[in-house]
């Protein structure tokens, strides 16, 4: 059974971001709890500022789980990424990569890489950067499997990373790996840009996916753009997805207000 989440934002930085709640743990979770979320996903400036225990007693009481915890923050806030062709740099990104993964695990949620996985540019060929994403991601991954957790890897459209945008591609790429600890995330935002069907997608990703955010087509909370979910559901569904569709929508037209139309979205073509 497909599970529903909701984002929490706690980076200051972010501001104006796709995510739903914004810098209020306890609120976020008694919100997301009263419209029957199952779960919260957190995104955070650094691994310091998770915090573990309250999170821990915040969603015993409210009867939720932490679906994921975002890594984004070392790119909104140091600019670090996998595939910079500064090598301490890259480091500095692994680290942090690492030290997120290990607050999630704590809370029994993988991290994810998003944005952080970077691009190629100037000096920096593409075939160079994947090799720099391979290593980083055959590290990652080991490191996120021995906290106990698997690493959620998400592969972003064209105007967010020039790396791999499509589903084709980016499963083509998990098969040079050798960690066996990746899992896709299935942002349908980035594949409703990138994928000719969307369904298609999903359903090329299959055994793979590990986390989808469940959004619409212009980033707004889901059933506020033009996307058609009913095949998107069932393409889903025919791949045996059972894990969480979070909401990471921009907060439109505000929070509450995009978390009562994702959870409605989410019964109705996904409960």
């Amino acid at each position: 059974m497909i599970k529903s989440a909701v984002t929490i934002s706690l980076v200051k930085e972010a501001e104006g971001g796709p995510f739903v709640f914004w810098h209020d743990l306890a609120a976020g979770c008694v919100k997301a709890a009263d419209l029957g979320y199952d779960a919260v996903e957190v995104f955070a400036p650094n691994a310091d500022a998770i915090p573990v225990d309250e999170l821990k007693a915040l969603t015993a009481e409210h009867n939720l789980k932490v679906a994921a915890v975002g890594t984004g923050g070392g790119w909104v806030i140091h600019k670090w990424h996998l595939c910079q062709p500064d090598a301490a740099s890259r480091e500095n990104a692994k680290n942090f990569i690492r030290a997120i993964i290990d607050a999630g695990a704590q809370l029994g949620a993988p991290a994810i890489i998003g944005s952080m996985q970077g691009r190629f540019e100037g000096e920096v060929s593409k075939d160079q950067a994947l090799d720099w994403l391979r290593e980083a991601l055959n590290d990652l991954g080991e490191h996120a499997k021995a906290a106990g957790v698997t690493l959620i890897y998400e592969p972003l459209n064209r105007y967010e990373s020039n790396l791999l945008n499509r589903a084709e591609d980016a499963v083509a790429f998990l098969e040079t790996l050798e960690t066996d600890n990746i899992v896709f995330l299935a942002d349908l935002f980035h594949m409703n840009i990138e994928e000719a069907n969307i369904a298609d997608g999903l359903r090329t990703y299959g055994r793979h996916i590990g986390h989808v955010h469940f959004v619409d087509s212009n980033r707004r909370p889901a059933g506020c753009g033009h996307m058609d979910y009913a095949p998107i559901a069932a393409a889903l569904k025919e791949v045996g997805y059972d894990k969480y569709a979070s909401a990471e929508a921009f907060p439109w037209p505000d929070s509450d207000a995009a978390a009562k139309a994702t959870i409605d979205a989410f019964n109705q073509h996904l409960a």
